[in-house]
């Protein structure tokens, strides 16, 4: 809940200045409350959620020969990775050649890790196999 207060700040006291100026009805303040505690319970679901079919997801790949680069990258791409992974992108990640990283990606496709995109050529990019 504190965590959600945080991300609302300015509502959160200005809700506190309008219950104490006024006329010290706190039905405003109990329902902004109230709604608080409801978008902080659907962010915790949320993350649950994540957490959850992140785990599965490493559970579902357990067998799956990785090297410390790969999984460096799959990780970044279960935590908030934004835009297309492309080769230069994983080298950039993985901290490597444009051809490791080539090759590293084109492991992770033969096993059923990555999919490549269906745009092809020089935009060519990747994305984790959806969780089954």
């Amino acid at each position: 809940m504190s965590a959600q207060i945080r991300q609302e700040r300015d509502a959160y006291y200005g809700i506190l200045e309008q219950t104490q100026k006024g006329t010290l009805d706190i039905t405003p303040w109990m329902e902004w409350f109230v709604g608080c505690l409801a978008r902080a319970i659907d962010g915790a679901q949320n993350t649950l959620h994540q957490v959850l079919e992140k785990a599965h997801f490493w559970e579902q790949i357990k067998s799956v020969p990785l090297n410390e680069r790969q999984r460096q990258v799959i990780n970044r791409l279960w935590n908030g990775f934004e835009g297309k992974l492309t080769t230069s992108k994983y080298a950039a990640l993985a901290k490597c050649s444009q051809d490791t990283a080539h090759r590293d990606i084109l492991a992770l496709v033969a096993r059923g890790v990555l999919l490549q995109n269906p745009e092809g050529g020089r935009s060519t990019s990747y994305a984790l196999a959806p969780v089954r």
